[in-house]
């Protein structure tokens, strides 16, 4: 008898692509036998051990156990610390607000 098998996604986001994959895993499957088959560690030579994961923008660990559905996240790491952006740009006066898109 075949594992009952159910669908997740795994999202991985560059700063110029974002990689979507639909998945079938055996229920009971942990977030990181997902992102293992799903082959994006080899392809973007992500390291597990510092980038963080999630589901549906909630932080997990990798032994998370994924339901029907779930969105498995993979995460970069900040390349600079909000704060200290939000900061530097209060002291200049401006904020990180994007500007408003012109109207027609």
């Amino acid at each position: 008898m075949q594992a009952r098998q159910i669908e997740v996604e795994v999202v991985y986001a560059l700063p110029e692509w974002q990689c979507l994959l639909s998945l079938r895993v055996a229920a009971g499957s942990t977030v990181r036998d997902v992102i293992e088959r799903s082959g994006l560690v080899e392809r973007f030579g992500i390291d597990l051990a510092v980038n963080r994961t999630g589901v549906f923008g909630r932080l997990v660990v990798l032994d998370h156990l994924v339901e029907e559905g779930d969105r498995v996240e993979i995460y970069r790491p900040l390349t600079a610390d909000p704060k200290i952006v939000r900061r530097k740009l209060a002291a200049e006066g401006r904020t990180m607000r994007r500007k408003a898109a012109p109207s027609p």
